[in-house]
């Protein structure tokens, strides 16, 4: 049942490992080990759960482990800082390797820390949500929030090795599983309307944490970003369609403070307004939009913004965000299931409609 994915990066190539059990395969990691010294990564709520499992394949090398607060809002600068001390005080060398072991927030954080230490060290993701593991153990993007933007500080810095034990995701409360869904159906929605409609013929299998609907989600998942970061590692052009939904989800997430709405439940929404602005500039079918709704709900994700977050002050929100060049936002729209492009040519009543329009029943 165990897969393999490669991402195939010349020099930065990596493998992506996937199925249950692999936690529990010390001999699957240590080769991905450099040097002697390994720093664990990860939070209060994972490591009591699979920390262990994890050091019985560290054996014999100095292994230190930094233990964070587990939430969005602690993927800062002081929590960044905190990996630096406790490497500087383990006097680690510029030959160690760091493992995240957790979810995004971890994940981000420990790479960000990697690509900054000695100027560059090796990490290794060890994703313990559906999130993360579709979406952003892989791809070498790195970072930490800051108070005005979602991810506006970061490296592009890519791991060794991806070790995907979906074993982990037994454990992961409902809201959790459902903000990776939300991840997962953005993929069939910009390049793959064959896995949008297997979604559909398999949501509740995927909802009930069925082992072999999950192992194939989650590779098909990592395919399509294999796919996308190996033709543009850098987002200099489409990899800018990973972010379908993004730039109205960080919007959500910076406005009701980050913690409050999971980052995939920030993206479900935003993807419906997407797909609205899509409709309404006469792109995308208009039956498509209560279908990409309904699939949303079907995972009990949300499908419109938070009533105390007002369209204006979204679009304000919009305007600080990584994607916006030469003082113009650019969004990800569609114009399929399935097809998407980049565009610079909307209008902030045309924004702002969209994300009215969302929040009505249908």
């Amino acid at each position: 049942m165990n897969k393999r994915l490669d991402i195939n990066l010349g020099a930065r190539s990596y493998p992506i490992f996937i199925g249950p059990g692999l936690l529990r395969e010390p001999d699957l990691l240590r080769p991905y080990v450099r040097g002697k010294q390994v720093m664990v990564v990860s939070n209060t709520t994972v490591a009591p759960l699979y920390l262990e499992p994890l050091r019985a394949g560290l054996v014999g090398l100095q292994v230190a482990e930094r233990i964070l607060p587990d939430g969005e809002i602690y993927k800062e600068r002081n929590t960044w800082h905190g990996i630096f001390d406790a490497l500087l005080a383990e006097r680690y060398a510029r030959d160690c390797t760091l493992i995240a072991l957790g979810g995004g927030v971890v994940g981000d954080i420990t790479g960000f820390a990697a690509a900054c230490y000695q100027r560059g060290v090796a990490f290794i993701q060890v994703p313990t949500t559906l999130l993360a593991q579709v979406d952003s153990s892989v791809g070498g993007k790195t970072g930490i929030n800051h108070p005005a933007g979602k991810n506006m500080i970061g490296a592009f810095h890519q791991p060794v090795a991806v070790i995907a034990d979906t074993d982990t995701l037994s454990t992961l409360p409902e809201r959790e599983l459902a903000a990776g869904l939300a991840e997962v159906v953005k993929y069939g929605l910009i390049r793959d309307p064959a896995f949008f409609n297997w979604l559909e013929a398999h949501a509740d299998a995927l909802q009930n944490r069925d082992a072999a609907a999950l192992i194939e989600a989650i590779e098909r998942s990592c395919q399509n970003k294999a796919d996308v970061v190996e033709a543009d590692e850098r987002e200099l052009g489409q990899r800018a369609l990973l972010n379908l939904g993004h730039t109205f989800g960080h919007a959500i997430e910076a406005g009701l403070g980050y913690g409050d709405w999971l980052h995939g439940e920030a993206v479900a929404a935003g993807m419906v307004m997407a797909a609205e602005l899509s409709r309404q500039l006469g792109w995308l079918d208009a039956a498509a939009v209560p279908r990409i709704r309904s699939l949303l709900e079907r995972f009990g994700l949300p499908v419109a913004p938070p009533p105390g977050l007002g369209s204006e002050r979204m679009l304000e929100l919009m305007a600080v965000d990584k994607k916006v060049q030469a003082g113009a936002l650019r969004l990800v729209l569609l114009k399929g299931i399935g097809s998407a492009l980049v565009t610079g040519d909307v209008s902030a009543e045309q924004i702002i409609a969209s994300i009215d329009a969302s929040r009505k029943t249908f």
